[in-house]
């Protein structure tokens, strides 16, 4: 049975919808100052992609497309599902929030997993920034350089990734034991617009990271 409003609302709350307003602007700033790093990161890539093109194009080409690609569609998928999640709460559907709530974790370590592969296969190849970084010819440095701004970008953004699913988690227990219902779900509406916004970070890494060498490869 959902939680009465007076279990949810904190104290310093009038009601519920007020409630619900500060905690949608305290997200709102915070997805801001999400927009302004990673703003800075994609800034510095360009910069340094415009300076040495043909460079980090051979960089991109040791990257692979395909789980790249694979880890695109599902992430996509994880919207849906976590879209699906934030409906079900609205529609006070306990059952199917707890579903759409796990397949989103699960598409999210499956994400993770598959991250975790693609480092492995750098670590093996080294091609991982540092003392044992390795690469023939007289632009090692550069594409050196290349997978710092690879390891970094995708290494953040898996980090909010875990912080994601690490909120999932707990809204999936607190959907259990019914906490959440058409009266109140703002939990669930809020956990869903940081993980779009995750999902669009990588949506702009995909191209910028994988496909910028495509035109350039067997030239």
């Amino acid at each position: 049975m959902a939680k009465s409003h007076s279990t949810v609302l904190a104290h310093h709350f009038d009601s519920i919808e007020q409630q619900r307003e500060a905690s949608s602007l305290g997200m709102w700033i915070f997805l801001v100052t999400e927009i302004m790093f990673f703003g800075g990161l994609f800034t510095g890539y360009v910069v340094y992609r415009t300076i040495y093109p043909g460079v980090f194009a051979e960089g991109s080409h040791h990257l692979d497309i395909t789980l790249g690609g694979i880890n695109t569609v599902v992430l996509i998928t994880s919207s849906l599902t976590m879209a699906l999640a934030v409906r079900s709460a609205q529609m006070s559907n306990r059952k199917s929030l707890v579903i759409f709530l796990i397949l989103t974790i699960l598409l999210g370590l499956t994400f993770l997993g598959i991250k975790l592969v693609e480092y492995g296969h750098k670590f093996r190849d080294h091609l991982v920034p540092g003392f044992g970084f390795s690469y023939p010819g007289p632009e090692a440095g550069h594409v050196e350089l290349f997978f710092v701004f690879y390891f970094f970008m995708t290494g953040l953004h898996a980090l909010h990734m875990v912080a994601g699913v690490g909120v999932l988690t707990i809204l999936l227990i607190l959907a259990g034991r019914g906490l959440f219902s058409a009266e109140y779900y703002t939990p669930v509406e809020l956990a869903g617009l940081y993980w779009h916004f995750v999902d669009i970070i990588w949506i702009f890494l995909f191209p910028l990271l994988y496909l910028i060498g495509l035109h350039l490869k067997g030239s």
